[in-house]
């Protein structure tokens, strides 16, 4: 097999292989989160092609990050028990199916069926659980560094393609730009078949960091049914303060990112005369910015007290969210909040998954991670249709992001709550 060849590879190089996973896992993650921010740019375009009001297109998106975080847990029980490699190619083929159907939807509903549902069951079981769980399984060392690596590449693919769609929309349509995500899918389904493995011991080998003192304990049973396993979890975790916490802080997470800023930040823009490609390029430098912020985070949750580390993004983002209006919208005023906000764009992801991974175990992680990255897409889901009701019957983006804004100052202080030193719960 391809992977056996490259484990033997890898080790003559002292590579360990679970980098390789990694790199699959990011290019998949990448891919199937460009997809969950390539219908920002087209907004306007469905807007004068269809005559569609924002409100109905911006409910078809919130459905979409809606199920974006609530397949999550259930795609954690879905990796537990088929695999992770026979998981991800499943989603990203409904991912595909979904977007060149929709090249061809004329209603509104149709809009809703394939963007809200077909995308967003699709995306939802290549969220970030897929990312905690190779985090868990493969590395014992590093995990907040993998972690992070794997939430900046799910915050950048979802700004970093934007300016690539908006180009492709503008010099052809949008559905050539939707053609150009299905061939990127296409590339990571691949990389997925010929690298990906469900654990170390699959090649015979011990997680990241691992000095082999200890036995590895054994894989959960995974032949209990898909929904018990997810709700088990959901039940263990509920009886859990950490848990109410990270999915309160999650929440807030979601509304002031993918719901607001990813969803419509190029809209707003456009009040303003900001052409589409110009709103793009500033949502993809925060995507190159992420990408820095959320690795340095990651390096940081492995060292510091992951409480503050939330305190303090969750404060600068509120702060700046709240100081974007005040911009002007002027080109210098737009780059510095797209450097400052994109630092901090999902740096909170790590400290996060630490923290579960801290109260609820290695084994368990994925699955009560799932039940958090809903909280996030929850918030998401919401704002993403509350903003768009705001813009369609107040005229006016305004009095989401100071809410959004308000919102993150209270999860700053919320997260200082949870106490520290949380032992692991034993299932």
């Amino acid at each position: 097999m391809i992977s056996n060849w490259l484990s033997a590879r890898l080790a003559s190089r002292d590579i360990y292989y679970g980098w390789a996973v990694v790199a699959a896992t990011f290019l998949t993650t990448l891919a199937s989160a460009a997809s969950i921010s390539a219908p920002g740019v087209f907004i306007v375009p469905l807007e004068q092609e269809f005559h569609w009001s924002n409100a109905e297109i911006s409910s078809a998106l919130s459905i979409r990050l809606l199920l974006y975080g609530l397949v999550a847990p259930f795609a954690a029980a879905l990796i537990n028990r088929y695999g992770m490699r026979n998981v991800v190619l499943c989603a990203l083929t409904t991912i595909i199916s979904g977007l060149v159907l929709s090249l061809f939807m004329t209603e509104v509903w149709q809009l809703i069926v394939l963007w809200g549902f077909v995308v967003g069951l699709g995306t939802g079981m290549t969220a970030l659980v897929l990312g905690a769980t190779v985090a868990a399984r493969w590395f014992t060392a590093r995990r907040g560094l993998v972690v992070g690596m794997f939430a900046a590449s799910s915050a950048t693919g979802q700004l970093l393609f934007l300016p690539v769609m908006a180009k492709l929309t503008e010099l052809y349509s949008w559905r050539v730009a939707t053609g150009a995500l299905c061939v990127l899918m296409a590339v990571a389904a691949l990389a997925v078949l010929l690298v990906v493995r469900d654990r170390p011991s699959d090649l015979a080998l011990r997680p990241f960091g691992d000095d082999g003192s200890t036995p590895i304990p054994p894989p959960a049973p995974a032949n209990a049914p898909i929904t018990s396993a997810a709700l088990g979890a959901l039940r263990e975790a509920l009886q859990s303060r950490v848990f109410w916490v990270l999915f309160f802080t999650f929440y807030i997470c979601g509304a002031s990112t993918n719901g607001l800023i990813q969803t419509h930040f190029i809209t707003l823009c456009a009040d303003y005369s900001i052409p589409a490609t110009g709103a793009a390029t500033l949502l993809a430098a925060m995507g190159i910015f992420d990408f820095i912020g959320t690795i340095m985070s990651g390096w940081l949750s492995d060292r510091y007290d992951n409480r503050w580390l939330l305190f303090w993004y969750y404060g600068l983002r509120g702060l700046s969210l709240m100081m974007l209006p005040f911009t002007d919208f002027t080109f210098y005023g737009l780059s510095l909040f797209a450097v400052f906000y994109g630092l901090d764009w999902i740096a909170t992801v790590p400290p996060t998954v630490r923290l579960t991974a801290s109260t609820f175990g290695a084994e368990r992680t994925n699955l009560v991670f799932g039940w958090i990255f809903a909280g996030h897409q929850i918030g998401a889901a919401s704002v993403a249709l509350g903003a768009g009701l705001s813009r369609t019957y107040l005229a006016s983006y305004l009095p989401a992001f100071f809410t959004a804004g308000l919102l993150c100052l209270i999860a700053s202080l919320a997260a200082l709550s949870i106490r520290r030193d949380k032992r692991p719960v034993v299932a």
